[in-house]
């Protein structure tokens, strides 16, 4: 089974800064990391590092930013399509880390626009029945339901992470086999209609829906350090979990993604702080 992650994949600049900036407001910060980032990059490595058959489709600049990337990915056991650049300029994301652990987020679009219909359609060729596709919410509402839409006429699993959050993709429910959304944007999307759905909680945990059955999981106790990316890390490693297993995403799943997350949260920056294979592998033969 091959999981195909249409999305995008971007510089990560990490900021510390004491708190989030109010309207108006001029603050000091210092610049702590670069890395590579964006959600679809994210869940990408981290189901590779779980040793799941992943491809990333996602698209990088002319500029320097976007040699950068393409180096950085070949250590990653991962294959990353279109393999040349596509826009003048990669996308980047800003990240404002505050004492408290929380976060706010800039991110550019260019590249991630860049990449049309038509040419994800032809890195899906050789998708079968039962591979899997995972969006998030860089694209358009429009190129989003119609890769899902394809997804469906040709027998593969659809899985949605909303986020950047359009209130618009409350239309796309009916498309999709497992979402995986935090409190905001299951309040705001009202997802229905789906197999499996996740809610995450931040540090509270997350819970799991499948028809009338109802599953919460505690997330596991760390200190907070930098939050970026532990939504992503939860994710995939929900995700792997349950591919491993051959089971739909179930209290287990959800137990090994939280403790994956943990990880993340405990150290600074995006790619660097993500689990290595070898934690992975721990986490998913773990039986608590």
């Amino acid at each position: 089974m091959r999981v195909y992650v249409a999305g995008n994949i971007v510089v990560d600049e990490t900021w510390s800064i004491d708190e989030l900036p109010q309207k108006g407001a001029s603050i000091h910060g210092r610049k702590i990391s670069q890395d590579i980032g964006g959600k679809g990059a994210n869940q990408a490595i981290i189901l590779s590092r779980c040793g799941i058959d992943t491809h990333l489709i996602a698209a990088t600049g002319r500029d320097i930013h976007g040699q950068w990337i393409r180096e950085r990915m070949q250590n990653e056991n991962i294959s990353l399509q279109p393999e040349e650049a596509l826009s003048d300029n990669s996308d980047t994301s800003i990240i404002f880390n505050s004492r408290d652990g929380d976060n706010a987020i800039i991110t550019t679009l260019a590249a991630a626009e860049a990449l049309a219909l038509e040419r994800i359609l032809l890195y899906l060729a050789d998708a079968a029945p039962g591979d899997i596709l995972l969006q998030q919410g860089n694209f358009s509402v429009e190129k989003t339901r119609a890769l899902f839409n394809w997804a469906k006429s040709h027998g593969l699993i659809t899985v949605f992470n909303p986020s950047p959050v359009n209130p618009d993709f409350a239309d796309l429910w009916p498309l999709i086999d497992i979402a995986v959304v935090n409190q905001h944007e299951a309040e705001l999307l009202h997802p229905t209609g789906v197999n499996t759905l996740v809610i995450t909680q931040g540090a509270a945990g997350a819970d799991i829906f499948r028809a009338d059955d109802h599953l919460f999981c505690p997330a596991a106790p760390v200190q907070a350090v930098d939050s970026t990316g532990a939504g992503d890390t939860f994710l995939a490693v929900l995700l792997a979990s349950s591919l491993i297993r051959g089971v739909e995403p179930d209290a287990l799943a959800l137990y090994h993604a939280s403790a994956a997350a943990a990880i993340t949260v405990s150290r600074t920056g995006t790619l660097n702080a993500f689990p290595t294979p070898n934690e992975l592998t721990a986490i998913l033969t773990h039986r608590p």
